[in-house]
């Protein structure tokens, strides 16, 4: 097995920064330049966005940034010893010893395993007291080493402190009884902090005299609790910061829930609190999978700002909509490229009439043109309905999917279109949430997720639809639609403009998505006559293609102002943007968003206003210049692209060049020179 870390990989006694992001970035420079990850700026930005979610800092002047990225080739150890120390949110104080954990998508369960077993290492004093010790780098891989081949435990818990703690519970007085203790562990990445906290919780249970077992669900497999150890525990503590799997079967339990590093940080507080919950009979508990779960549900997002918990709601259904959107868009294309336009009329009696072995008059390739198309056009019709379904799903979680579905295909039926489905799916959820709320007898609790809130969320959503909402909504898409239809020169160029500004402004955020739906729900229809819907698609797709493109090319025009991650980043962005991947130019305006994204924007506007004073199309809902064969008017497509790509990279040049730059501008440069 490739050894996980070596001296390149180890840096001792230097200042890199004064902020986590700073430390990770150079780190990162060390996986990639060691030849264990493709790129440092993708490797960056999954590992920055793993700090961003839960700080990993730990007690002991330790921090473990960590993540699985898709840049990572081979797993990889980077640590550091830091001269200044920096803070990664440890509640007692900035971090000196940087342990970075980078782990591909895939990888293996035995490099997983080793990495966990490091993670448990790091809250073993005499260990970490050896790191701060080593003289050189040698002697830090030689000690790391050393933890990495003990094997690992049998169970996914720690064993000899699992085993442990019975011994110290028989202790305890026979008057009182052994407390006996589960507990699941689990992060988002699932690498360190999920073993770190359960060894923690563990040892804190064995100085208490409790039987604690813990059940670790990270990336190195787990091993699920004996049923019987759970129905004998007297309480259960969650120390995660994602959705417990198998939370079922710890229903009834009194329960302490708190993140995963809390489980680090103050084990036996958690511990303490356990107890006092397990002689507590008003104490909160996990609830049956039902009712109760809706009002977890809400204690949970209490805290959740009701803007913020509308934009998620429209992003979840949003993302579920477009891999519909997406492939039968292409098909539908596809159908008229094989088929030509008049496929629409004729698609549906060509494929129920024909096969294979009795070809329509044209041939096969009428035969499969009608096919796609009418694949496609199945597939798009999912548009509303899935649109409305998972908007539902981000609000009420899986009760509300059928209210929803239901309430987006009475939106379609009733020809509400797209913003039939964004109420529909917004009342569907909150009809559902609410019905879920509901405080019922036991025995009708597992009936309510199944059966109680899809009747009855589909009867109140779909009915508000049918009786009071549907036809007003419908009245103003269709007038939405004869406005885009007549739409024609300054009005145009006006639409087009707002479009490339939106697609430009967030880089695939929320605004962008609004332009990007806005334009998908006009395709469904397939119409030939109005084209509008697909000069929208055009330029939506046209806009978006502009800031990777322009960053790529401004890292051409002048080098000196990009560093040597920004420059290779540059590299892949052209791919990128040709692709209409917007977020290739994510790593760029992370890194400087003043003057990337309003020079994005610019160039953004002027391709929408080309695109649409033109009269592009685009019947492909995705694909770039890929798709070329789905748009109309191509060379000025092209144009309108190249144009708003050289307009976007000079301005970010010359702001690059002559605005007033950050005082750690200079800095940033000089990091390629340290990895």
């Amino acid at each position: 097995m490739t050894q996980l870390i070596t001296p390149q990989l180890v840096t001792l006694d230097q200042n890199l920064g004064d902020s986590p992001a700073d430390v990770i970035r150079v780190l990162a420079g060390k996986v990639a330049a060691s030849g264990r990850a493709s790129e440092v700026e993708g490797l960056f930005a999954d590992a920055f966005a793993r700090e961003q979610k839960t700080a990993t800092g730990v007690p002991g002047g330790i921090a473990i940034p960590h993540c699985r990225s898709a840049a990572v080739t081979e797993p990889a150890l980077a640590m550091a010893r830091l001269a200044h120390k920096v803070d990664f949110g440890a509640k007692d104080g900035p971090a000196d010893l940087i342990f970075f954990i980078a782990a591909p998508d895939g990888a293996d369960q035995e490099h997983l395993k080793l990495l966990s077993k490091l993670a448990r290492s790091l809250i073993k004093k005499d260990f970490t007291a050896a790191l701060r010790a080593a003289s050189s780098e040698q002697e830090i891989v030689e000690l790391v080493d050393g933890a990495l081949a003990d094997k690992p435990a049998a169970h996914a818990a720690p064993a000899p402190a699992a085993a442990a703690a019975p011994a110290a519970a028989e202790s305890t007085t026979a008057a009182t009884g052994p407390k006996r203790l589960v507990a699941v562990t689990a992060c988002p990445t699932g690498i360190a902090h999920t073993y770190m906290a359960a060894d923690s919780l563990v040892a804190a249970a064995q100085e208490a005299g409790v039987d604690l077992q813990v059940e670790t669900q990270g990336s190195s497999g787990a091993k699920p609790l004996d049923p019987a150890v759970i129905a004998a525990a007297d309480a259960v503590i969650f120390a995660v910061d994602v959705d417990v799997r198998g939370k079922e079967r710890f229903a009834g339990k009194p329960v302490i829930n708190a993140p995963v590093k809390r489980g680090i940080d103050e084990p036996a507080k958690m511990v303490q609190e356990a107890l006092a919950a397990a002689d507590d009979p008003h104490a909160r508990r996990v609830p049956h999978f039902g009712a109760e779960e809706q009002a977890e549900r809400e204690a949970e997002e209490k805290g959740e700002h009701i803007g913020q918990k509308l934009k998620r709601a429209l992003l979840t259904g949003v993302s579920y909509m477009i891999p519909f959107v997406a492939g039968g868009g292409l098909l539908i294309a596809l159908g008229f490229l094989l088929g030509g336009y008049d496929i629409t009329a004729v698609a549906d009696k060509v494929v129920l009439e024909n096969n294979l072995g009795n070809l329509p008059e044209g041939g096969l390739a009428i035969y499969l043109g009608a096919v796609a198309f009418k694949i496609g056009a199945l597939s798009i019709g999912f548009l509303v309905p899935a649109l409305a379904g998972y908007i539902a799903y981000g609000i009420a979680d899986r009760p509300g999917i059928a209210p929803g579905f239901t309430a987006g295909a009475v939106a379609g039926f009733m020809g509400a279109g797209f913003l039939g489905g964004l109420v529909g799916g917004l009342l569907a959820g909150v009809v559902a949430h609410w019905i879920g709320t509901w405080q019922v007898p036991r025995w009708l609790r597992g009936l309510m997720p199944v059966v109680i809130i899809p009747l009855l969320g589909s009867i109140v959503a779909s009915g508000l639809m049918f009786l009071v909402l549907g036809g007003p909504i419908k009245n103003l898409t269709d007038g939405l639609n004869a406005w885009l239809s007549g739409m024609t020169g300054a009005s145009a160029v006006v639409l087009g403009i707002i479009l490339g500004l939106m697609m430009c402004f967030d880089l695939g955020g929320p605004v962008n998505k609004v332009a990007y739906s806005f334009a998908v729900a006009g395709l469904g229809a397939g119409a030939v006559a109005n084209q509008a819907p697909w000069q929208i698609m055009a330029t939506v797709m046209a806009a978006g293609m502009v800031p990777p493109l322009a960053m790529a090319l401004a890292t051409l025009i002048d080098k000196k102002r990009f560093s040597l991650a920004e420059r290779e980043n540059g590299k892949a962005a052209w791919l990128l943007g040709a692709s209409f991947i917007s977020e290739g130019a994510i790593p760029f305006a992370a890194a400087d968003p003043l003057r990337v994204i309003p020079a994005s924007m610019v160039g953004g506007a002027l391709t929408g206003a080309l695109c649409m004073a033109t009269g592009v199309t685009s019947q492909a809902p995705h694909g770039g210049i890929f798709v070329f064969f789905a748009i109309g008017n191509l060379p000025m497509f092209v144009i309108s692209i190249l144009a708003g790509t050289v307009v976007s990279a000079l301005i970010v040049v010359a702001l690059k060049r002559w605005a007033v730059r950050k005082p750690a501008a200079a800095e940033a440069e000089a990091v390629p020179a340290t990895v």
